[in-house]
């Protein structure tokens, strides 16, 4: 008598497929009509899992490691289909192979019989071939009805934090007490410019706790943030299998007027026209990051020489902790006579207190830096302006000779009007006005702030982010002071 194994899957999809219970009276049956054995230890089931990826199934990877045993420690698998066994054809024939030419495992459909000749392989391919088709159609046919729903704006997600779904196939419902931690969120952001760091910190410190029961993180309160339904709307097809993010162009946001918003849509815009912000920092042309041991390096200027302070690295073996140090390079080399040694620990607080401090006020002294590209569009722009005006002249001129006609005149006006129009649209999009910059100086200030102030960013990250708005720093050593010259591009 043979020994038989069992497999048996049931997918998400259920249309065509029967419960695991009638798989396995089948399957049982089946080999009890044909002299075979099989016992609990060997029936192998995958639930709700498709049988696209095997690296996907646990059961089903646990069976083709117990049959790589020599000896096999069954001499069969039974399926209902070969379906049940895969949906990737070309999986389905490495695995078969393995199985049947190196374990000497045959694996056999008790719905499906094929035979052993070339002939019944024939049919066995074919029937891989069908079931991968319909794999493959049902799939569009699933995310095509999933896009119409999503289009319509009925919900098919699990409900974010806030929320809760009382009726299968409605709208979730808004839960007021969960939601307060959401809204909080949002007024600590926006009016009080707080980092995703310090939210989730001040969140934990009140007792509240996301969805799973489990502590707020920085990452947690960002997607919060740029979540849509928080201002009643919803989102789908926002991330792959794997997690990962999807394209925006693949994403689809519908408004939904009968989803009650936790949050006005004036403060999600708000919130999210910040993260958009901090975002756009831009890396300073210099030397890479990696090399830099710090991330205010290169940075902080001696007030007696105006050098650069350059940066140690020390141990502390009694605790084997690990700082740096500032200190004058002129002084290091004896050119200038005024040490100006700061360790890390006493420079940050003073570097994070003042930028936090001007992230608040209404305008900070600034230098506008123009890039050269941009400056030279400009000349050109301004130089072509001012021969539209000669053009005019001219024009002008020849009408009143007699040498064009008013017609002409008026067609030769209309096309340097134009010309003009389009120069000054171009000339506008490449200058911005400086009361603009104003108002949007503190604002970048406090972005950066919230990056370099996060203890999760990353040293590459804060140097990028301080960098991009942060001429230099020049620090007092006599008063302990700073002062910091920022810059706008």
């Amino acid at each position: 008598m043979r020994i038989a194994a069992a497999y048996i899957r049931v997918s998400t999809h259920m249309q065509e497929e029967l419960s695991p219970d009638a798989q396995k009276r089948l399957l049982s049956e089946y080999a009890k009509r044909n002299g075979m054995i099989l016992s609990n230890e060997f029936i192998f089931m995958d639930k709700g899992i498709s049988g696209k990826k095997a690296e996907k199934r646990p059961d089903f990877m646990k069976m083709i490691s117990m049959a790589k045993q020599k000896p096999a420690p069954f001499d069969v698998i039974l399926v209902w289909k070969f379906s049940r066994f895969a949906r990737n054809q070309e999986e389905s024939i490495v695995y078969k192979n393995l199985l049947r030419n190196k374990c000497k495992v045959d694996v056999v459909s008790i719905t499906e019989q094929t035979g052993d000749d070339m002939f019944g392989k024939l049919i066995e391919r074919i029937i891989e071939w069908m079931d991968e088709f319909y794999s493959i159609r049902l799939g569009e046919d699933v995310t095509r009805g999933m896009v119409e729903n999503a289009m319509r704006g009925n919900f098919q997600s699990s409900p974010a934090l806030g929320y809760q779904v009382v009726r299968k196939g409605e709208l979730p419902e808004k839960v007021p007490e969960e939601s307060k931690p959401v809204e909080i969120a949002f007024k600590k952001f926006v009016y009080s410019s707080m980092g995703f760091l310090e939210i989730a910190r001040y969140l934990n410190s009140l007792g509240y706790r996301t969805k799973k029961g489990k502590l707020f993180e920085a990452r947690g309160i960002k997607y919060i943030l740029m979540n849509p339904i928080y201002k009643g709307w919803l989102r789908w097809n926002y991330r792959n299998p794997d997690g990962t993010k999807k394209s925006k162009d693949d994403w689809i946001i519908v408004k939904v007027p009968k989803l009650e918003p936790t949050v006005s849509e004036e403060l999600w815009d708000a919130a999210n026209e910040r993260i958009q912000l901090m975002s756009k920092i831009i890396v300073k042309k210099s030397k890479p990051s990696s090399v830099k041991r710090h991330w205010l390096s290169g940075l902080i200027k001696c007030s007696a020489c105006g050098r650069s302070l350059s940066t140690s690295v020390h141990t502390d073996k009694r605790y084997g902790r690990t700082y740096t140090n500032f200190q004058c390079y002129g002084y290091l080399k004896g050119k200038c006579s005024i040490s100006h040694q700061v360790s890390e620990k006493k420079i940050v607080p003073i570097v994070l207190s003042m930028l936090k401090e001007d992230s608040l006020k209404k305008e900070v002294p600034f230098e506008i830096l123009t890039d050269t590209k941009s400056s030279d569009e400009i000349s050109i722009i301004k130089m072509q302006l001012d021969k539209i005006e000669l053009k005019e002249l001219r024009i002008k001129e020849a009408y009143r000779n007699g040498i064009d006609t008013l017609d002409e005149y008026r067609e030769n006006k209309n096309i340097l009007s134009m010309e003009r129009s389009s120069l000054q649209e171009k000339l506008e999009s490449l200058s911005v006005p400086e009361e603009e910059i104003k108002a949007d100086m503190p604002n970048r200030i406090k972005s950066v702030y919230d990056i370099v102030s996060n203890e999760s960013t990353t040293k590459d990250e804060k140097y990028a982010a301080i960098n991009s708005i942060v001429k230099k720093i020049i620090y007092r050593k006599s008063d302990g002071e700073i002062d910091i010259y920022y810059y706008y591009s």
